[in-house]
Protein backbone atom coordinates (compact mmCIF):
# COMPACT_ATOMS: atom_id res chain seq x y z
CA UNK A 1 0.00 0.00 0.00
CA UNK A 2 2.73 2.50 0.94
CA UNK A 3 5.89 2.55 -1.21
CA UNK A 4 9.22 2.98 0.57
CA UNK A 5 10.21 5.72 0.71
CA UNK A 6 6.74 7.20 0.83
CA UNK A 7 6.00 9.76 -1.92
CA UNK A 8 4.63 13.26 -2.14
CA UNK A 9 1.31 13.89 -3.88
CA UNK A 10 1.76 16.84 -6.26
CA UNK A 11 -0.88 17.70 -8.85
CA UNK A 12 -2.14 14.12 -8.93
CA UNK A 13 1.35 12.55 -9.20
CA UNK A 14 3.06 10.39 -6.60
CA UNK A 15 6.60 11.68 -6.72
CA UNK A 16 9.93 11.94 -4.91
CA UNK A 17 10.87 14.96 -2.87
CA UNK A 18 13.47 17.38 -4.23
CA UNK A 19 15.32 17.16 -0.92
CA UNK A 20 15.72 13.38 -1.01
CA UNK A 21 14.32 11.48 1.96
CA UNK A 22 14.22 11.65 5.74
CA UNK A 23 13.71 8.94 8.35
CA UNK A 24 10.61 8.21 10.36
CA UNK A 25 11.17 6.50 13.73
CA UNK A 26 9.35 4.07 15.97
CA UNK A 27 9.00 6.02 19.25
CA UNK A 28 8.69 2.82 21.28
CA UNK A 29 12.14 1.61 20.19
CA UNK A 30 13.88 4.60 18.65
CA UNK A 31 14.56 2.50 15.55
CA UNK A 32 14.19 3.73 11.98
CA UNK A 33 10.99 2.45 10.40
CA UNK A 34 11.78 3.72 6.93
CA UNK A 35 11.93 6.88 4.88
CA UNK A 36 9.61 9.57 3.56
CA UNK A 37 9.95 12.00 0.68
CA UNK A 38 11.64 15.20 1.84
CA UNK A 39 10.05 18.17 0.11
CA UNK A 40 11.73 21.51 -0.48
CA UNK A 41 10.38 25.02 -1.00
CA UNK A 42 10.21 24.26 -4.74
CA UNK A 43 7.95 21.26 -4.09
CA UNK A 44 5.71 23.35 -1.85
CA UNK A 45 5.51 26.01 -4.54
CA UNK A 46 4.40 23.36 -7.05
CA UNK A 47 1.79 22.06 -4.61
CA UNK A 48 0.32 25.51 -4.04
CA UNK A 49 0.27 26.22 -7.78
CA UNK A 50 -1.53 22.93 -8.42
CA UNK A 51 -4.14 23.62 -5.75
CA UNK A 52 -4.69 27.14 -7.09
CA UNK A 53 -5.12 25.84 -10.63
CA UNK A 54 -7.51 23.08 -9.57
CA UNK A 55 -9.69 25.57 -7.73
CA UNK A 56 -9.68 28.25 -10.42
CA UNK A 57 -9.86 26.12 -13.55
CA UNK A 58 -11.86 22.97 -12.76
CA UNK A 59 -15.44 22.27 -11.75
CA UNK A 60 -14.49 20.87 -8.33
CA UNK A 61 -15.72 23.92 -6.33
CA UNK A 62 -19.19 23.68 -7.90
CA UNK A 63 -19.70 19.91 -8.24
CA UNK A 64 -21.19 18.78 -4.93
CA UNK A 65 -22.03 15.30 -6.22
CA UNK A 66 -18.43 14.68 -7.26
CA UNK A 67 -17.14 15.83 -3.89
CA UNK A 68 -19.56 13.59 -2.03
CA UNK A 69 -18.60 10.59 -4.15
CA UNK A 70 -14.88 11.21 -3.71
CA UNK A 71 -15.09 11.56 0.07
CA UNK A 72 -16.97 8.28 0.32
CA UNK A 73 -14.39 6.66 -1.96
CA UNK A 74 -11.58 7.84 0.31
CA UNK A 75 -13.42 6.59 3.40
CA UNK A 76 -13.96 3.19 1.79
CA UNK A 77 -10.33 2.96 0.64
CA UNK A 78 -9.11 3.69 4.17
CA UNK A 79 -11.43 1.02 5.53
CA UNK A 80 -10.16 -1.53 3.01
CA UNK A 81 -6.62 -0.93 4.25
CA UNK A 82 -7.49 -0.58 7.94
CA UNK A 83 -5.37 -3.53 9.10
CA UNK A 84 -2.23 -2.13 7.45
CA UNK A 85 -3.03 1.38 8.64
CA UNK A 86 -3.50 0.19 12.20
CA UNK A 87 -0.07 -1.42 12.37
CA UNK A 88 1.56 1.58 10.70
CA UNK A 89 -0.10 3.97 13.16
CA UNK A 90 1.00 1.99 16.20
CA UNK A 91 4.54 1.87 14.87
CA UNK A 92 4.94 5.46 13.67
CA UNK A 93 2.83 7.33 16.25
CA UNK A 94 3.41 5.07 19.24
CA UNK A 95 -0.37 5.04 19.64
CA UNK A 96 -1.72 2.35 21.98
CA UNK A 97 -3.53 -0.29 19.94
CA UNK A 98 -6.88 0.22 21.67
CA UNK A 99 -6.92 3.90 20.62
CA UNK A 100 -6.83 2.95 16.94
CA UNK A 101 -10.41 1.72 17.32
CA UNK A 102 -11.33 5.31 18.15
CA UNK A 103 -9.72 8.69 17.54
CA UNK A 104 -6.41 7.32 16.26
CA UNK A 105 -7.93 5.69 13.16
CA UNK A 106 -11.41 4.19 12.89
CA UNK A 107 -13.24 7.25 14.22
CA UNK A 108 -11.83 9.85 11.81
CA UNK A 109 -12.21 7.48 8.84
CA UNK A 110 -15.93 7.15 9.61
CA UNK A 111 -16.14 10.94 10.01
CA UNK A 112 -15.40 11.38 6.30
CA UNK A 113 -18.79 9.87 5.62
CA UNK A 114 -20.43 12.37 7.97
CA UNK A 115 -18.94 15.29 6.06
CA UNK A 116 -20.02 13.74 2.75
CA UNK A 117 -23.56 13.44 4.09
CA UNK A 118 -23.47 17.04 5.31
CA UNK A 119 -22.35 18.36 1.92
CA UNK A 120 -25.14 16.40 0.26
CA UNK A 121 -27.87 17.83 2.50
CA UNK A 122 -26.43 21.30 3.16
CA UNK A 123 -28.49 24.41 2.32
CA UNK A 124 -25.98 26.02 -0.05
CA UNK A 125 -28.43 28.76 -1.01
CA UNK A 126 -30.94 30.39 1.34
CA UNK A 127 -33.75 32.55 -0.02
CA UNK A 128 -34.32 35.73 2.00
CA UNK A 129 -37.42 36.68 0.03
CA UNK A 130 -38.33 40.04 -1.45
CA UNK A 131 -37.79 43.44 0.09
CA UNK A 132 -37.64 47.07 -1.03
CA UNK A 133 -34.47 48.60 0.41
CA UNK A 134 -34.23 52.28 -0.64
CA UNK A 135 -37.45 51.75 -2.57
CA UNK A 136 -35.89 49.21 -4.94
CA UNK A 137 -37.83 45.89 -5.17
CA UNK A 138 -35.25 43.12 -4.81
CA UNK A 139 -35.14 39.31 -4.54
CA UNK A 140 -32.39 38.36 -2.13
CA UNK A 141 -30.49 35.19 -1.36
CA UNK A 142 -27.43 34.11 0.58
CA UNK A 143 -25.04 31.68 -1.07
CA UNK A 144 -22.32 29.64 0.63
CA UNK A 145 -19.17 29.09 -1.43
CA UNK A 146 -15.75 27.50 -0.80
CA UNK A 147 -12.98 29.77 0.45
CA UNK A 148 -10.45 28.59 -2.17
CA UNK A 149 -7.03 27.08 -1.51
CA UNK A 150 -6.60 25.72 2.01
CA UNK A 151 -3.19 25.27 3.60
CA UNK A 152 -3.50 22.58 6.28
CA UNK A 153 -0.65 22.24 8.80
CA UNK A 154 -1.01 19.30 11.18
CA UNK A 155 0.75 17.83 14.24
CA UNK A 156 1.91 14.34 15.12
CA UNK A 157 -0.16 13.32 18.14
CA UNK A 158 -3.39 12.18 16.42
CA UNK A 159 -2.35 12.42 12.77
CA UNK A 160 -5.25 10.56 11.14
CA UNK A 161 -7.84 12.39 13.20
CA UNK A 162 -6.41 15.84 12.50
CA UNK A 163 -5.46 15.25 8.85
CA UNK A 164 -8.95 13.98 8.07
CA UNK A 165 -10.66 16.60 10.25
CA UNK A 166 -9.15 19.18 7.90
CA UNK A 167 -9.43 17.31 4.60
CA UNK A 168 -13.01 16.14 5.19
CA UNK A 169 -14.76 19.50 5.67
CA UNK A 170 -12.40 21.42 3.37
CA UNK A 171 -13.06 19.07 0.46
CA UNK A 172 -16.75 18.71 1.23
CA UNK A 173 -17.02 22.50 1.07
CA UNK A 174 -15.37 22.58 -2.37
CA UNK A 175 -11.89 23.80 -1.52
CA UNK A 176 -8.57 22.48 -2.75
CA UNK A 177 -5.93 21.58 -0.17
CA UNK A 178 -2.19 21.52 0.44
CA UNK A 179 -1.49 19.33 3.47
CA UNK A 180 1.80 19.80 5.36
CA UNK A 181 2.03 17.17 8.13
CA UNK A 182 4.46 17.09 11.02
CA UNK A 183 7.83 15.51 10.17
CA UNK A 184 7.42 13.04 13.05
CA UNK A 185 4.55 11.19 11.34
CA UNK A 186 4.97 11.55 7.56
CA UNK A 187 3.65 8.10 6.65
CA UNK A 188 0.23 8.78 8.20
CA UNK A 189 -0.18 11.62 5.70
CA UNK A 190 1.62 10.04 2.74
CA UNK A 191 -0.71 7.05 2.78
CA UNK A 192 -3.61 9.43 2.14
CA UNK A 193 -1.82 10.64 -0.98
CA UNK A 194 -1.33 7.11 -2.26
CA UNK A 195 -4.98 6.18 -1.72
CA UNK A 196 -6.26 9.45 -3.21
CA UNK A 197 -4.14 8.94 -6.33
CA UNK A 198 -4.92 5.26 -6.80
CA UNK A 199 -8.37 4.57 -5.32
CA UNK A 200 -10.46 7.74 -5.69
CA UNK A 201 -11.69 10.08 -8.42
CA UNK A 202 -10.34 13.19 -6.68
CA UNK A 203 -8.99 15.28 -9.59
CA UNK A 204 -5.29 16.21 -9.87
CA UNK A 205 -4.35 19.23 -7.78
CA UNK A 206 -7.37 19.08 -5.49
CA UNK A 207 -5.29 17.46 -2.74
CA UNK A 208 -1.53 17.88 -2.50
CA UNK A 209 0.46 16.27 0.33
CA UNK A 210 3.90 17.63 1.13
CA UNK A 211 5.97 15.73 3.70
CA UNK A 212 9.19 17.42 4.74
CA UNK A 213 11.79 17.56 7.49
CA UNK A 214 11.79 21.36 7.09
CA UNK A 215 9.37 23.15 9.42
CA UNK A 216 9.84 26.34 7.38
CA UNK A 217 7.57 24.94 4.67
CA UNK A 218 4.65 25.57 7.02
CA UNK A 219 5.54 29.26 7.11
CA UNK A 220 5.81 29.26 3.31
CA UNK A 221 2.30 27.86 3.09
CA UNK A 222 0.94 30.46 5.50
CA UNK A 223 2.64 33.38 3.74
CA UNK A 224 1.82 32.52 0.12
CA UNK A 225 -0.81 34.89 -1.36
CA UNK A 226 -2.26 32.06 -3.48
CA UNK A 227 -3.47 30.37 -0.28
CA UNK A 228 -6.84 31.68 0.95
CA UNK A 229 -7.10 29.99 4.36
CA UNK A 230 -4.62 28.41 6.77
CA UNK A 231 -5.93 25.67 9.03
CA UNK A 232 -3.39 24.90 11.76
CA UNK A 233 -3.39 22.55 14.74
CA UNK A 234 -0.46 22.65 17.14
CA UNK A 235 1.09 24.64 19.93
CA UNK A 236 -0.04 28.12 20.85
CA UNK A 237 3.46 29.49 20.23
CA UNK A 238 3.50 28.13 16.67
CA UNK A 239 -0.08 29.28 16.18
CA UNK A 240 1.01 32.86 16.88
CA UNK A 241 3.72 32.50 14.22
CA UNK A 242 1.21 31.11 11.70
CA UNK A 243 -1.15 34.01 12.40
CA UNK A 244 1.68 36.48 11.90
CA UNK A 245 2.65 34.87 8.60
CA UNK A 246 -0.96 34.90 7.39
CA UNK A 247 -1.50 38.54 8.37
CA UNK A 248 0.46 39.95 5.44
CA UNK A 249 -2.21 38.77 3.00
CA UNK A 250 -5.13 38.95 5.47
CA UNK A 251 -6.06 35.33 4.74
CA UNK A 252 -8.50 33.50 6.95
CA UNK A 253 -7.02 31.42 9.76
CA UNK A 254 -8.32 28.52 11.79
CA UNK A 255 -6.16 27.77 14.83
CA UNK A 256 -6.66 24.81 17.16
CA UNK A 257 -3.99 25.32 19.80
CA UNK A 258 -2.85 24.29 23.26
CA UNK A 259 -4.55 23.60 26.54
CA UNK A 260 -3.97 23.11 30.25
CA UNK A 261 -7.44 21.96 31.11
CA UNK A 262 -8.86 21.48 34.59
CA UNK A 263 -10.71 18.47 35.98
CA UNK A 264 -12.85 19.82 38.84
CA UNK A 265 -13.82 17.32 41.54
CA UNK A 266 -16.65 18.73 43.67
CA UNK A 267 -16.94 18.00 47.38
CA UNK A 268 -20.00 15.79 46.89
CA UNK A 269 -18.28 13.57 44.31
CA UNK A 270 -17.32 9.95 44.73
CA UNK A 271 -13.65 10.80 45.18
CA UNK A 272 -12.35 7.39 44.22
CA UNK A 273 -14.34 7.23 41.00
CA UNK A 274 -13.60 10.83 40.05
CA UNK A 275 -9.86 10.74 40.72
CA UNK A 276 -9.38 7.33 39.12
CA UNK A 277 -11.20 8.49 35.99
CA UNK A 278 -9.26 11.77 35.88
CA UNK A 279 -5.93 10.00 36.20
CA UNK A 280 -6.72 7.22 33.76
CA UNK A 281 -8.09 9.44 31.01
CA UNK A 282 -5.43 12.14 31.25
CA UNK A 283 -2.44 9.90 30.51
CA UNK A 284 -3.96 8.19 27.46
CA UNK A 285 -1.46 8.19 24.57
CA UNK A 286 1.21 9.34 27.06
CA UNK A 287 -0.71 12.55 27.73
CA UNK A 288 -0.15 13.77 24.17
CA UNK A 289 -3.54 15.37 23.67
CA UNK A 290 -4.30 19.08 23.73
CA UNK A 291 -7.71 18.62 25.38
CA UNK A 292 -6.59 16.29 28.18
CA UNK A 293 -7.41 17.52 31.68
CA UNK A 294 -3.94 17.63 33.24
CA UNK A 295 -4.81 19.92 36.18
CA UNK A 296 -6.87 18.00 38.74
CA UNK A 297 -8.66 20.21 41.29
CA UNK A 298 -9.87 18.49 44.48
CA UNK A 299 -11.35 19.70 47.78
CA UNK A 300 -8.52 20.84 50.06
CA UNK A 301 -9.57 18.61 52.96
CA UNK A 302 -9.32 15.53 50.73
CA UNK A 303 -6.06 16.40 49.02
CA UNK A 304 -4.01 13.61 50.64
CA UNK A 305 -6.67 11.02 49.90
CA UNK A 306 -6.86 12.17 46.28
CA UNK A 307 -3.07 11.99 46.02
CA UNK A 308 -3.12 8.35 47.03
CA UNK A 309 -5.98 7.42 44.68
CA UNK A 310 -4.39 9.12 41.65
CA UNK A 311 -0.93 7.74 42.39
CA UNK A 312 -2.27 4.21 42.71
CA UNK A 313 -4.15 4.58 39.42
CA UNK A 314 -1.12 5.93 37.56
CA UNK A 315 1.09 3.13 38.86
CA UNK A 316 -1.44 0.57 37.68
CA UNK A 317 -1.56 2.22 34.23
CA UNK A 318 2.21 2.35 33.87
CA UNK A 319 3.91 2.82 30.52
CA UNK A 320 3.64 -0.13 28.19
CA UNK A 321 4.18 -1.53 24.70
CA UNK A 322 1.70 0.20 22.36
CA UNK A 323 1.16 -3.14 20.57
CA UNK A 324 -0.36 -4.59 23.74
CA UNK A 325 -4.17 -4.34 23.82
CA UNK A 326 -4.02 -3.48 27.54
CA UNK A 327 -1.67 -0.51 27.16
CA UNK A 328 -3.11 2.92 27.87
CA UNK A 329 0.10 4.97 28.07
CA UNK A 330 2.78 4.28 25.48
CA UNK A 331 5.91 6.24 24.53
CA UNK A 332 6.14 9.93 23.76
CA UNK A 333 6.80 10.77 20.14
CA UNK A 334 10.52 11.67 20.12
CA UNK A 335 13.68 12.25 22.09
CA UNK A 336 13.06 15.96 21.74
CA UNK A 337 9.64 15.68 23.34
CA UNK A 338 10.92 13.40 26.11
CA UNK A 339 13.67 15.87 26.92
CA UNK A 340 11.18 18.75 26.95
CA UNK A 341 8.98 16.89 29.45
CA UNK A 342 11.97 16.08 31.63
CA UNK A 343 12.78 19.79 31.66
CA UNK A 344 9.34 20.45 33.14
CA UNK A 345 9.85 17.72 35.73
CA UNK A 346 13.05 19.40 36.86
CA UNK A 347 11.24 22.74 36.94
CA UNK A 348 8.46 21.28 39.10
CA UNK A 349 10.98 20.39 41.81
CA UNK A 350 12.54 23.85 41.65
CA UNK A 351 9.07 25.38 42.04
CA UNK A 352 8.51 23.42 45.26
CA UNK A 353 6.61 20.48 43.88
CA UNK A 354 7.07 16.79 44.64
CA UNK A 355 6.45 13.59 42.72
CA UNK A 356 3.74 11.52 44.38
CA UNK A 357 4.48 8.93 41.71
CA UNK A 358 6.60 8.76 38.59
CA UNK A 359 8.94 11.62 37.78
CA UNK A 360 11.35 9.86 35.42
CA UNK A 361 11.79 7.19 32.79
CA UNK A 362 10.22 3.78 33.44
CA UNK A 363 12.51 0.92 34.36
CA UNK A 364 13.34 -1.48 31.56
CA UNK A 365 12.60 1.05 28.81
CA UNK A 366 16.13 1.80 27.67
CA UNK A 367 15.18 2.08 23.99
CA UNK A 368 12.71 4.57 22.63
CA UNK A 369 11.24 7.65 24.25
CA UNK A 370 9.48 7.07 27.55
CA UNK A 371 8.17 8.98 30.56
CA UNK A 372 6.46 7.41 33.58
CA UNK A 373 2.91 8.53 34.36
CA UNK A 374 3.63 11.24 36.91
CA UNK A 375 1.65 13.12 39.58
CA UNK A 376 3.04 16.41 40.88
CA UNK A 377 1.80 17.71 44.23
CA UNK A 378 2.63 20.71 46.39
CA UNK A 379 2.24 23.40 43.71
CA UNK A 380 -0.09 26.35 43.38
CA UNK A 381 -1.77 27.41 40.17
CA UNK A 382 0.76 30.19 39.57
CA UNK A 383 3.61 27.69 39.08
CA UNK A 384 4.78 27.37 35.48
CA UNK A 385 4.37 23.60 35.68
CA UNK A 386 0.71 24.15 36.57
CA UNK A 387 0.12 26.74 33.84
CA UNK A 388 2.09 25.65 30.79
CA UNK A 389 1.24 22.79 28.44
CA UNK A 390 3.64 19.90 29.05
CA UNK A 391 2.16 17.44 26.52
CA UNK A 392 3.18 14.32 28.36
CA UNK A 393 1.80 11.93 31.01
CA UNK A 394 2.23 14.52 33.77
CA UNK A 395 -0.63 15.63 36.03
CA UNK A 396 -0.68 18.44 38.59
CA UNK A 397 -2.92 18.11 41.66
CA UNK A 398 -4.27 21.39 43.06
CA UNK A 399 -6.51 22.00 46.10
CA UNK A 400 -9.66 24.13 45.99
CA UNK A 401 -11.91 25.62 48.69
CA UNK A 402 -15.34 25.14 47.18
CA UNK A 403 -17.12 25.66 43.88
CA UNK A 404 -16.30 29.35 43.45
CA UNK A 405 -12.63 28.79 44.18
CA UNK A 406 -12.50 25.80 41.82
CA UNK A 407 -14.00 27.86 39.00
CA UNK A 408 -11.55 30.67 39.72
CA UNK A 409 -8.55 28.32 39.54
CA UNK A 410 -9.84 26.51 36.46
CA UNK A 411 -10.35 29.80 34.61
CA UNK A 412 -7.04 31.26 35.80
CA UNK A 413 -5.23 30.09 32.68
CA UNK A 414 -4.21 31.56 29.34
CA UNK A 415 -5.94 28.55 27.78
CA UNK A 416 -9.58 27.59 27.42
CA UNK A 417 -9.72 24.39 25.40
CA UNK A 418 -11.46 21.84 27.58
CA UNK A 419 -12.48 20.92 31.10
CA UNK A 420 -14.35 18.44 33.24
CA UNK A 421 -16.59 18.49 36.31
CA UNK A 422 -17.43 15.53 38.54
CA UNK A 423 -20.11 15.58 41.26
CA UNK A 424 -23.10 13.70 42.60
CA UNK A 425 -25.56 16.60 42.30
CA UNK A 426 -25.92 16.79 38.51
CA UNK A 427 -27.53 20.24 38.47
CA UNK A 428 -24.72 21.60 40.63
CA UNK A 429 -22.10 20.01 38.35
CA UNK A 430 -23.84 21.51 35.31
CA UNK A 431 -23.76 24.91 36.99
CA UNK A 432 -20.01 24.68 37.54
CA UNK A 433 -19.50 23.50 33.96
CA UNK A 434 -21.44 26.51 32.68
CA UNK A 435 -18.97 28.83 34.42
CA UNK A 436 -15.86 27.29 32.87
CA UNK A 437 -14.42 29.43 30.06
CA UNK A 438 -13.62 26.55 27.74
CA UNK A 439 -14.73 25.25 24.36
CA UNK A 440 -15.63 21.75 25.55
CA UNK A 441 -16.64 20.39 28.97
CA UNK A 442 -17.27 16.86 30.21
CA UNK A 443 -19.71 16.39 33.09
CA UNK A 444 -19.48 13.14 35.06
CA UNK A 445 -17.53 11.34 32.38
CA UNK A 446 -19.56 12.49 29.37
CA UNK A 447 -17.65 12.25 26.07
CA UNK A 448 -18.10 15.23 23.71
CA UNK A 449 -15.92 13.92 20.85
CA UNK A 450 -17.76 13.24 17.58
CA UNK A 451 -17.96 14.31 13.95
CA UNK A 452 -21.03 16.41 14.72
CA UNK A 453 -19.52 18.21 17.74
CA UNK A 454 -17.63 21.48 17.21
CA UNK A 455 -14.20 21.40 18.85
CA UNK A 456 -12.02 24.39 19.69
CA UNK A 457 -11.13 26.77 22.45
CA UNK A 458 -11.45 30.13 24.13
CA UNK A 459 -8.60 32.56 24.79
CA UNK A 460 -5.17 31.34 23.62
CA UNK A 461 -6.49 27.88 22.77
CA UNK A 462 -7.41 28.98 19.30
CA UNK A 463 -9.68 30.67 16.80
CA UNK A 464 -12.65 28.93 15.21
CA UNK A 465 -14.01 25.41 15.50
CA UNK A 466 -13.14 22.06 13.95
CA UNK A 467 -15.70 19.31 13.28
CA UNK A 468 -19.46 19.66 13.24
CA UNK A 469 -21.41 22.02 11.02
CA UNK A 470 -19.46 24.92 12.54
CA UNK A 471 -16.18 23.31 11.47
CA UNK A 472 -17.53 22.74 7.96
CA UNK A 473 -18.53 26.39 7.70
CA UNK A 474 -15.00 27.53 8.62
CA UNK A 475 -14.18 26.52 5.03
CA UNK A 476 -16.97 28.55 3.42
CA UNK A 477 -17.45 32.15 2.36
CA UNK A 478 -20.81 33.95 2.42
CA UNK A 479 -22.07 35.75 -0.66
CA UNK A 480 -25.23 37.87 -0.57
CA UNK A 481 -27.02 38.39 -3.90
CA UNK A 482 -29.88 40.73 -4.72
CA UNK A 483 -31.74 40.82 -8.05
CA UNK A 484 -33.93 43.70 -9.14
CA UNK A 485 -37.53 42.63 -9.73
CA UNK A 486 -40.66 44.30 -11.08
Amino acid sequence: MLPHPSPLLLDGRLTDGSGGTFDTLNPATGEVLGAAADATAADMDEAIAAARRAFDETGWPRDVALRVRCLRQLRDALRRHSDELREMTIAEVGAPRFLTAGAQLDGPVADLGWFADLAESYEWTRDLGRAEPMGMPSARRVVREPVGVVGAITPWNFPHQINLAKLGPALAAGNTVVLKPAPDTPWCAAVLGVLIATETDIPPGVVNIVTSSDHALGAQLAEDPRVDLVSFTGSTATGRAVMTSAAATLKKVFLELGGKSAFVVLDDADLRAACSYAAFSSVAHAGQGCALTTRILVPRDRYEEATEIISRTLRSVGAGDPNDEATMCGPVISARQRDRIEGYLELALKEGGAFACGGGRPEGRDRGFWIEPTLITGLTNDARTAREEIFGPVLVLLPHDGDDDAVRIANDSPYGLSGAVYGTDVERARGVAARLRTGTVSVNGGVWYGADVPFGGYKQSGIGREMGAAGFEEYLEIKSIAEGVQ
